[in-house]
């Protein structure tokens, strides 16, 4: 009995091993756009905030994505591309709103000098997580072997779901203490240590700008890629054909070439459709306000 179970969690994590392999690329995705939402916090929070969203992510995957995707892959696999296009339009939507923001065309509501809304913030990021999660979660699900049983499948992608966030937010947590890390070292007899730890403070500021711009890409990249893919498995194949065009024609350059391109250019696909649905939501908010002034 216990010979027989042990294999059967050996056999789980196995395939969650294997299965959270392929979604490396999202999980860095995700680790990437997430520092971003506690920037402006005093370090005393930043930490809370950050466990904050890891446990809304933890929610995300336990409650909502994965009994979902278990009803919709048993029930209804149909419905699975059009909330991926759904969600990846909202990604292209928040990221093209960001480059907005570095050229001064949008503002955000709000003085950036202003004491963040925790609340807000937190909601903000769990909100994108739950796409990001999505995601990883779906990217996971398709890579366990069909046959695998619901209980093995269910007991694989709790165990995902949970070392995605680990991994995730323990690298956030990192990011967002490096700079306190910096000023201890500060504090140290040695002088090269002192000096050490003088760069790295000196450092962050810029490190957060990359990290801002890294995960607006990734919003970008992440979004287009996934309105491309499922739009090609339901709707329209036009665009992501020319991808595999293009991608075909320069095979020859090798697969790092290839991924890069192929990068590119859902990235700025997600820009063009997050630009597209910014003007309808801008068009729609200043209709509503107009016609409110109106009414008074």
């Amino acid at each position: 009995m216990s010979v027989g179970l042990l294999a059967v969690v050996d056999d789980i994590l196995s395939a969650a091993m294997r299965a959270s392999a392929k979604t490396a690329g999202v999980v860095i995705d995700d680790a990437a756009v997430t520092p971003q939402y506690v920037q402006g916090l005093t370090p005393a929070r930043e930490l809370p905030v950050v466990w904050k969203i890891a446990l809304g992510s933890i929610i995300n995957k336990y409650v909502i994505i994965i009994p979902i995707a278990l009803l919709l892959t048993a029930f209804a696999p149909w419905v699975l591309p059009y909330l991926l296009i759904i969600g990846g339009g909202f990604l292209c939507f928040e990221g093209a709103e960001k480059v907005l923001e570095w050229f001064g065309v949008h503002h955000s509501e709000g003085d950036a000098d202003e004491p963040r809304d925790e609340k807000k913030l937190v909601l903000g990021a769990v909100r994108t997580d739950l796409i990001l999660s999505t995601e990883i979660m779906l990217i996971a699900l398709s890579s366990l072997d069909p046959d695998f049983g619901i209980w093995m499948t269910l007991g694989a992608l709790l165990i995902i779901g949970l070392a995605m966030t680990v991994v995730v937010y323990g690298a956030v947590a990192l990011l967002v203490k490096i700079d306190d890390i910096g000023l201890r070292f500060m504090k140290s007899d040695s002088r090269g240590v002192r000096r050490f730890g003088a760069r790295v403070v000196a450092s962050m500021p810029a490190v957060f700008r990359v990290i801002s711009v890294i995960g607006t890409v990734a919003m970008l990249w992440v979004g287009g890629h996934l309105v491309l893919q499922n739009l090609a498995d339901t709707l329209w194949s036009g665009p992501y054909d020319l991808v595999h065009v293009v991608t075909h024609a320069i095979e020859a350059a090798g697969p790092v070439v290839e991924w890069i391109v192929e990068t590119a250019m859902s990235a700025v696909f997600g820009l063009i459709l997050g630009l597209i649905i910014v003007g309808i939501v801008t068009g729609i908010s200043r209709l509503t306000r107009r016609g409110a002034t109106a009414a008074h």
